[in-house]
């Protein structure tokens, strides 16, 4: 599945029963990518990564975590911003909860984009506004 055909099938703001699709899609191109940098498409990572933001489910931090830090072109492909579905205080919250190294470096990560201004005007609508405008360019 490409791009296009995954905004066309699930849309931005996809229904409940399509995350586990959308889950298994972002997986298994991220498994690709971590083969090795290219094997993966990063814009369908993003697209999933957009999706599953949209629906703000916060046990899907990591599962946007994962594919951002597959490759190199994964992580500039995936904003950091998409971790944060469910808010930014919220997402950190809960990674600091679950406190295993994947979710610490997913918190460092935040943090570090946090204290370099990546979040100064962050809230989850006004992302979910810029994406809506970018998938429709």
């Amino acid at each position: 599945m490409d791009e296009d055909e995954g905004l066309h099938r699930y849309g931005l703001f996809s229904a409940a029963e399509h995350l586990d699709q959308i889950r298994d899609l972002l997986t298994t191109q991220s498994e690709l990518e971590r083969q090795s940098q290219g094997y993966g498409d990063t814009e369908v990572m993003k697209l999933c990564c957009v999706q599953l933001f949209n629906a703000g489910v916060m046990s899907d931090v990591l599962t946007i975590w994962r594919p951002k830090s597959s490759s190199w072109d994964a992580s500039c492909s995936i904003d950091v911003q998409l971790l944060c579905g469910g808010g930014l205080t919220e997402t950190k919250a809960y990674l600091l909860r679950e406190g295993f190294d994947e979710a610490a470096r997913a918190l460092d990560h935040i943090r570090r984009s946090e204290a370099a201004g990546g979040f100064s005007d962050f809230s989850v609508e006004t992302q979910a506004a810029l994406y809506a405008d970018y998938y429709r360019a």
